[in-house]
């Protein structure tokens, strides 16, 4: 187990007011096996970043345990900065550096001898395609270069356990594409454990074997990603009719077991069913039976953005630019270096 994390609270003093607490996160319990990739979902202010950043040691918990990779949380949280690494969501190069220089002084930091953190830092520049700009200025690399660049500093002693705070936020979709590639050769050549936080659902879909949802300082769902999606309530099917058919679909509809959340504009009727491929054939023998001309039908399986408006009332991009005071950034957020 690489994290288990029992009853984690954190509270927080409301600014201005005398014993006014902020409940962010609350008794919240996670547990990651070695080898998962796990997405930790939520909008902001749901207090995920303030989990992570407990996880992470930057933050310490209000009550509750925690073992991450295997050390205790309070207790030694140094050993937790040894065995994780935590590319946080903001750049964290100095851009008046070249990546080797990046590279070999966060091998430093973790305590490599110079010799070995070279070694490791012509290793990662390999297998992050950073290969020919390590006399590069940090301030020069493009965004899908500049977050390659995060990754290896998190990645430089070889940690059993990466956290990524937000790894695509600002790339171009071949960027991204090319980052995701990288994240899953980390779970399949090396063996590593994966907990990233994202914004982008197709990701989280994408990438996760598991995916845990936050809202209001309370983790309110958890399971893979084609799990959560069956919970939903059906698929979603758009049935095309003329304007002298819409009625006689809408009675037929309303006929189908387990049809719910039926509705109608003047060319098309909308439901949900669980199991659309088997209701469809029924659905089309009874509209031929009854002389309806049909002009289109549609069925959408549910997407994780389903998942999260139905669990939330609201989709995770909402708001997204509106950060409590509780959940903003420390200093440490914006850059990648911890040594331990």
């Amino acid at each position: 187990m690489m994290i288990r994390a029992k009853n984690l609270t954190r509270q927080f003093n409301q600014k201005g007011r005398r014993n006014a607490v902020i409940n962010a996160v609350t008794d919240v319990d996670i547990s990651v096996e070695q080898g998962e990739i796990v997405g930790f979902l939520g909008p902001n202010g749901a207090g995920k970043t303030t989990t992570l950043r407990m996880l992470t040691t930057l933050l310490r918990p209000t009550s509750g345990e925690a073992l991450v990779a295997g050390c205790d949380l309070m207790r030694d949280p140094r050993g937790v900065r040894r065995k994780i690494g935590y590319v946080a969501q903001g750049n964290g190069t100095s851009p008046e550096s070249t990546v080797a220089e990046e590279l070999e002084l966060q091998g430093r930091l973790y305590r490599l001898p110079r010799t070995a953190a070279r070694h490791r830092a012509a290793q990662l520049a390999e297998e992050l395609e950073l290969t020919g700009l390590e006399r590069r200025l940090a301030k020069t690399l493009s965004g899908g270069q500049r977050r390659r660049l995060d990754l290896a500093l998190g990645l430089i002693h070889t940690p059993q356990l990466v956290f990524l705070d937000e790894p695509t936020t600002g790339l171009d979709p071949q960027s991204r594409t090319n980052l995701w590639d990288h994240i899953r050769r980390l779970r399949a050549e090396k063996g590593t454990t994966v907990f990233l936080t994202t914004h982008y659902l197709d990701e989280a879909d994408e990438l996760c074997d598991r995916i845990l949802v936050m809202d209001n300082g309370r983790l309110i769902a958890e399971g893979t990603p084609d799990s959560l999606k069956a919970n939903i309530s059906g698929d979603s099917v758009t049935v095309g009719a003329t304007v002298e058919g819409i009625q006689a679909t809408m009675g037929i509809v309303e006929r189908i077991p387990g049809a719910h959340a039926v509705s109608a504009s003047h060319e098309h009727v909308r439901f949900r069913v669980r199991g659309a491929h088997a209701a469809l054939p029924a659905l089309l023998r009874a509209l031929d039976s009854a002389g309806v001309s049909t002009t289109s039908l549609l069925v959408t399986r549910p997407t994780l953005d389903d998942v999260f408006f139905s669990l939330t009332g609201r989709t995770l991009r909402d708001d997204e630019n509106s950060i409590p005071s509780h959940e903003t950034p420390g200093p440490e957020q914006g850059r990648s270096r911890a040594a331990p």
